[in-house]
């Protein structure tokens, strides 16, 4: 993978972070016709070629102003990883050295990216190794934008799904996660539908008020993983602050104003402490009237990790409970299970293969 960054002392915003309206108010700066926007537009988001340079028919006037007041540029891929499975992973460097990784995952008849918000996380969930890292820093519109065309260079099909369940907390980074979404979702942006982008969250109520507010074109996930608050409060320390009554209260006014939009509730599967006939009984009862559907997830254990992966027959006996109470359940298998394809696991090797031959 080449790195093109064409960088400026007047720290000039990248073309990539621009929306449509943006496009074309800088066309209009520029003197040149809107028109010349949709070619723009093509060329990163259609062509995934951020040289602008090899755009055709742009006016000199243009080219000139571009080169002064926007910028591009792609993330050097610095390691890429790819599973039995189909699933690839990638690291991929920003402009001032931070790594981040997105993941391809392929499902029949499409390709999935999941996208990381933040350069590591401040959330702290003790199940997560990317919150071993603790947060070094949120990622900007254009750097998940950057992501994407990575994928969809790199993907052997058009990546069709965008899910932000990689690095970070997305409501953490609201403003710049907004504007993404807005993007990829836009007909003259990214033009990817709104109903194939996930935003997941680990349970920031504010932030998902902030969503109806906004009407964010999106779907809404919510990482449960638990079924009382004690067990939450180990495993996502942020439910001192949000606990699970305040949590599913927004769930269930997101689902109103959302004209009753199905709500993914995300649940780890952790061996001995939330996966209990009790845990799922519980569960029932409080998705009880919400219609969200419930992704099972067998925690992917990791070295150094306190917890463990649930044994089958612990998943299959969880999820015939859910199915009894009519709750649509899914267990969702662990992808690249032989690459690390785990939030943080790739990063933390190839540190730890830096560190060890120095």
């Amino acid at each position: 993978m080449r790195f093109f960054i064409a960088m400026s002392e007047k720290n000039l915003p990248p073309l990539i972070g621009m929306s449509h309206e943006q496009l074309v108010q800088l066309c209009h700066d520029a003197g040149a016709k809107p028109v010349h926007a949709e070619r723009i537009i093509a060329s990163l988001f259609r062509h995934y070629n951020s040289d602008i340079t090899a755009i055709p028919e742009l006016p000199t006037v243009l080219r000139n102003y571009l080169a002064e007041h926007a910028t591009t540029f792609e993330p050097e891929c610095t390691a890429l990883q790819q599973a039995e499975d189909g699933t690839r992973k990638l690291l991929l460097k920003m402009a001032d050295g931070k790594e981040v990784e997105t993941v391809l995952i392929q499902g029949p008849g499409r390709l999935t990216q999941c996208i990381s918000t933040q350069v590591g996380c401040a959330v702290g969930c003790t199940f997560c190794l990317t919150a071993t890292a603790g947060l070094t820093r949120n990622l900007s519109t254009a750097e998940m934008v950057a992501q994407v065309i990575m994928g969809q260079k790199i993907g052997d099909h058009q990546v069709r799904n965008l899910v932000l369940m990689g690095m970070g907390e997305p409501l953490h980074n609201y403003d710049e996660v907004a504007k993404f979404v807005r993007i990829a979702s836009d007909p003259k942006g990214m033009a990817f539908s709104p109903n194939r982008i996930t935003l997941s969250t680990s349970g920031l109520v504010p932030g998902i008020y902030k969503m109806i507010e906004d009407k964010l074109p999106c779907n809404l996930a919510v990482s449960l993983n638990a079924t009382t608050d004690e067990v939450r409060n180990q495993v996502i320390p942020i439910n001192r602050k949000y606990p699970i009554h305040e949590l599913l209260s927004a769930v269930r006014d997101y689902i109103k104003a959302r004209g009753n939009k199905r709500v993914l509730i995300e649940y780890v599967l952790l061996a001995g402490v939330n996966d209990s006939i009790e845990d799922a009984k519980r569960l029932c009862q409080l998705m009880d009237g919400m219609g969200c559907t419930v992704n099972l997830l067998p925690f992917n254990a990791f070295p150094g990790s306190v917890f463990k992966s649930p044994s089958d027959t612990a998943v299959f006996a969880f999820r015939e409970i859910l199915v009894e109470a009519k709750i649509v359940a899914v267990v969702r298998s662990s992808r690249g299970r032989d690459i690390s394809a785990a939030c943080g696991q790739l990063k933390t090797e190839v540190q730890k293969r830096r560190t060890s031959s120095r």
